[in-house]
Parts: structure tokens; sequence; C-alpha cells
């Protein structure tokens, strides 16, 4: 499809997603909520492409949010619930996407633009990037997801300080707690993601995707369970081509060549 509110960049093993609306700080308006789902379901398919980068367009901002004008129309429990719905399903099929995807994190990333460098798996951010979930300033809650995934991410009373707050923290504050990975110089964020993410994609597919998925299975079941989970998730990768490559690979002294399956 085409899109106007993101672009779209495939440079295989790695792909850019830049979130393009840069007048208004990234702000995530429905379009933009709908080019997102598409480009991210496009990336799912395409086999070439293993890590993906996610970032925002001027350099001012990731994402400032999420569209308020769209908010302020939403004024019964229903549109409010859908409103959030929204939100949070295209971000969850962010986070269970199979792949990596990286948040390149600059300057505002704030409310719904803060969730969605969550639901990434990683968030690297530059030295200039401001971060906080301020709804509770606007008279509701975080309801893209930040309400749960920043007390698993940073802990409950750090998450809470934020939450209830509305506070906006630094980088180093956002890397002391835990809610970023990194901290680089604005100038070096991207160079920093790419050589990331050709490390990551440099390893078999198939044990990339299923470390995301035991990882987000395990974290929702007793120990006892999730571990016995791992083990039949290396089970099954035990019987694929990609291992017997890795292994002889390995033995032989020589770079494997993966072909997910």
């Amino acid at each position: 499809m085409e899109f106007h509110n993101l672009r779209l960049e495939l440079r295989p093993p790695i792909a850019v997603v830049t979130l393009d609306r840069p007048k208004v700080l990234n702000a995530l308006n429905a379009a933009t909520f709908s080019e997102l789902s598409a480009a991210f379901e496009t990336l799912a398919a395409d086999a070439s492409i293993g890590v993906i980068l996610l970032t925002g367009a001027g350099g001012r901002a990731f994402a400032a949010g999420a569209d308020i004008s769209e908010l302020s129309s939403a004024s019964t429990p229903e549109t409010g619930r859908a409103f959030a719905l929204k939100g949070q399903q295209v971000f969850r099929r962010i986070e269970t996407l199979g792949k990596p995807v990286i948040a390149c994190i600059q300057g505002f990333t704030l409310g719904g633009g803060c969730e969605l460098a969550l639901a990434c798996t990683f968030r690297i951010a530059s030295d200039d990037a401001r971060l906080g979930q301020p709804e509770v300033k606007l008279g509701v809650i975080a309801g893209y997801g930040g309400t749960q995934r920043l007390p698993r991410l940073v802990g409950r009373g750090a998450a809470l300080k934020l939450l209830l707050t509305g506070e906006i923290i630094n980088a180093q504050e956002a890397l002391r707690i835990g809610l970023v990975d990194e901290v680089v110089p604005a100038a070096e964020l991207m160079t920093r993601a790419e050589a990331l993410a050709h490390s990551i994609a440099a390893n078999a597919p198939l044990a990339l995707a299923e470390t995301l998925q035991i990882v987000d299975e395990g974290l929702s079941l007793p120990l006892e369970l999730a571990v016995l989970r791992e083990a039949d998730s290396f089970g099954r990768l035990c019987a694929t081509r990609d291992k017997a490559e890795g292994t002889a690979a390995f033995l032989a002294k020589r770079p494997a060549t993966w072909k997910g399956e």
C-alpha cells in the first residue's frame, strides 16, 4: 500500500519504519495506526527482513503521543474503549511480530509514543530524548498498554512514579530505571541501531523467532511451566535444518548459511 504517515525502507536484512508527521511531532492518529499495522504485516511476511528499526522523522520527536484532536472526540465509555483497543492491537502485533523491533528514540517520546517504544524489543535513545506518560494531565490513563508494560519493564514503583506524576524524564534517567537499553549521541543513533540490527540478523531466524515467543509467553507463566515450554521450543529447533547447519558450521569453523527451515 501507499503510505502517507510513515516511510518504509527495505534494506535486507533490516528494514526501517519512520513515523513521518514531523509537523505534529509524529503524533499517532488513526491513519498512522492503520499504516503501522499494514507495514508490520508486510515485514512479518518478508523472509528477507530479519530486524526492524522504528524511528520518527524530523529529529524533534520519536512520537509525541496520541493525536489529541482525535482523543477529544472519544467522549463515551464505548468510544474511549475503542480508541484504546486500536492502539493496543497494533502495538501487540509489533510486540509479537516474531522479529526484533528496535525503537530508535530521539526527542519527545511521550504518551502513546512512549507506549509504542515499550512494545518494541529494545529501546535505544539519543541523549536528547525526553520520555514520559503524561496522560493523567489530560484526565485519562495510559491506554495503549503503558500501565501494563511499564511496570513489567522498570518495576512497580518507578512505573507508578511516571504514570501518576506525568513527569517527563531525560534519556539518562530513562537508562537508569531501565526504560531504555542504551543512550548514544543523537548523531550516532541510527548507526548504532543498524549495527545492533545486523548483529542480530546474522543469527538463525527460527531461533530468533522462538526466543522472542518463549520469552513473551514465559513472562506470564510460573517458572516451572515456563522452563518446560522452553524445553519444548528447544526440542523443536533441534529438528530444523538451521540447527544442523549451525552446529556443522561451528564444528567446521565456517560461517553458517541459514535457510529459515
